[in-house]
């Protein structure tokens, strides 16, 4: 099987590499097996209109092109290879919804075959709820004052309202047309496709069996049911048949516990190092590129993603330095988490070279202003094995290499990206570790062969948890929204250290000695009449009944 074929029926005016077949007929390729095509006309895994987009825009001499052509088409190829949406199918009925005034449902019935539909008919003005998702719709109406609950596998609707739009199977003629829908409907009956698009590690999320609710930021960018609270058990519930594959959930995570299946940060990093020496253009997929006309200035690499969404600050952070480039990120759309993240690289990258990071374009216009601007940073390219790390470890191992033995100051981070610093008062601190226990991304650590609290803050999600958890009055508190660009940050830090107690009656070291003190100076008053429960304060689990025993046997030999 040849795996690249590029097609264009007026043909090239240049020669591509071997491993490229090229034809200007198309009935050439119905046989054939291809992976990637540069045409959504030829038969393939993966259609790449970045290919045709940098040959008919880029300003590369001939020699570069043929060089760069090739690497285009393998970096689809790695895109393919290390993706992990994997496909699904689910059972799709006929039953359908039309939700539509008496005019537009004689013009949506008159476009089908009779009785191609099992179908029902009502007025907007009646709906009152939707739930459940393609194949499995539930839709409540109001019947003269009575809820019927309406069961139908999809749904057109006119004109779609806020309530139609977050299951997946609803579909809307007025924002394509009316013929376009109806294909629609008869290609999901029976077999309807669909995608993993988000992974999900639950033992690093802030949410996952929390006692009180410190994060639930995927939800709340979600624009589907794609992921829904559970509050009772503190779980996430993800139904991906209604996910849209946007990745908004995954730029919003704080600690990096989704991760987007199409384009993993394992992914990002792979395809990153393919753009060694290169300026990075980042391109969404829903772009439609084919129309663009604007000079790509030489070692201008097109970067084409799926989702428009994902892209956080690690992500970001690891193209810009496995480049050595700043980058342009062309879409029509920002997150919320991606927005922060441009503005925070934007402000670091101010302050450690004078340049900004990243320039987002929205239209062809900005598109051409920011390609006069952007260029490559000296000094600003470091890479390392980052495969598998988490998100936040990945960030503070690539800052630090930018920050080195400078002092930056500080960068606010929030709304929508948070980062912080737990500070310790060590005088009340008991070793306790409850802090240690809440804090599942590592940045809080016992260790007890020296008996300290260490913190790595440069990890720190500033979720809050360990506050909550802390016993402590006035002992741990978190500087929300901050990363100082100082070395310091990005080092594991003693925050607190204690002695141990030994037992008054075994000489067994078994707490701290702040413990011991707190407990016995709370205690102490009470026991005041009894010298036996007195020195239990001080001693191990194993003593304390045997001081009492001995006590009682003491007062009954006297009696």
């Amino acid at each position: 099987m040849q795996e690249f074929v590029y097609y264009n029926p007026v043909g090239l005016d240049f020669p591509l590499d071997e491993a490229i077949y090229v034809t200007s007929n198309i009935e050439e390729t119905k046989d054939a097996n291809f992976l990637i095509s540069n045409s959504t006309e030829i038969d393939c895994e993966v259609s790449a209109d970045e290919i045709d987009f940098y040959i008919k825009n880029s300003l590369d001499p001939i020699s570069k092109k043929i060089e760069n052509v090739y690497k285009l088409y393998e970096i689809a190829a790695l895109k393919f290879d290390l993706a992990q949406d994997i496909t699904y199918t689910q059972n799709i009925g006929n039953k359908v919804l039309l939700i539509a005034n008496s005019d537009d449902a004689k013009s949506f019935i008159s476009n089908i075959n009779p009785n191609e539909f099992d179908l029902f008919q009502v007025d907007e003005s009646i709906i009152k709820s939707i739930s459940g998702h393609i194949g499995n719709l539930s839709v409540v109406v109001d019947d003269e004052g009575k809820d019927v609950i309406l069961k139908v596998d999809q749904i057109v609707w006119f004109d779609i309202k806020e309530l139609g739009l977050k299951q997946s199977g609803s579909f809307d003629p007025t924002k394509s047309s009316i013929n376009e829908v109806i294909q629609t409907l008869r290609k999901n009956i029976d077999e309807y496709e669909y995608r993993k698009f988000t992974t999900y590690d639950s033992n690093i999320c802030q949410y996952h069996e929390r006692r009180e609710e410190v994060c639930g930021r995927c939800e709340e960018v979600c624009p589907t049911t794609a992921i829904i609270k559970i509050d009772s058990k503190k779980h996430l519930e993800f139904s991906q048949i209604d996910c849209h594959g946007c990745g908004g959930c995954i730029s919003i995570c704080p600690s990096g516990a989704l991760d987007y299946a199409p384009i993993s940060r394992n992914s990002i990093f792979e395809m990153a190092k393919e753009f060694r020496d290169f300026i990075p253009l980042i391109i969404p997929n829903k772009m439609n590129i084919s129309s663009v006309n604007v000079p790509l200035k030489e070692n201008v690499l097109p970067f084409k993603i799926e989702g428009e969404k994902f892209l956080h600050e690690t992500s970001f952070l690891t193209i810009l330095q496995e480049s050595g480039s700043q980058l342009i990120f062309f879409t029509d759309f920002l997150s919320k988490g991606s927005k922060d993240a441009i503005r925070i690289l934007n402000e670091i990258y101010t302050k450690k070279y004078g340049k900004k990071a990243i320039f987002v374009a929205m239209n062809e216009e900005e598109l051409k202003e920011a390609l006069q601007e952007v260029d490559f940073i000296d000094k600003s390219k470091f890479s390392y094995n980052q495969e598998d790390e988490r998100k936040r470890e990945t960030f503070a191992v690539r800052l630090s290499a930018l920050v080195g033995q400078e002092d930056l100051g500080v960068v606010k981070t929030g709304e929508h990206l948070h980062y912080g610093k737990v500070n310790i008062n060590e005088d009340k601190c008991t070793l306790c570790l409850a802090c240690v226990g809440a804090c599942n991304v590592d940045a809080l650590k016992a260790y007890p062969e020296d008996n300290t609290l260490r913190l790595n803050p440069s990890i720190c999600t500033a979720c809050g948890y360990c506050e909550l958890s802390c016993p402590e009055k006035d002992c741990l508190t978190i500087q929300q929204d901050i990363i100082e660009l100082n070395p310091s940050w990005f080092l594991q830090r003693v925050v607190a250290k204690d002695e141990l107690f030994a037992c008054v009656e075994c000489g067994k070291e078994f707490a701290t000695k702040k413990a011991v003190e707190k407990i016995a100076n709370i205690m102490g008053p009470i026991f005041a009449n009894n010298p036996a429960k007195q020195r239990t304060l001080y001693c191990c689990e194993n003593c304390k009944p045997k001081v009492m025993l001995s006590a009682d046997i003491s007062k009954n030999q006297i009696v």
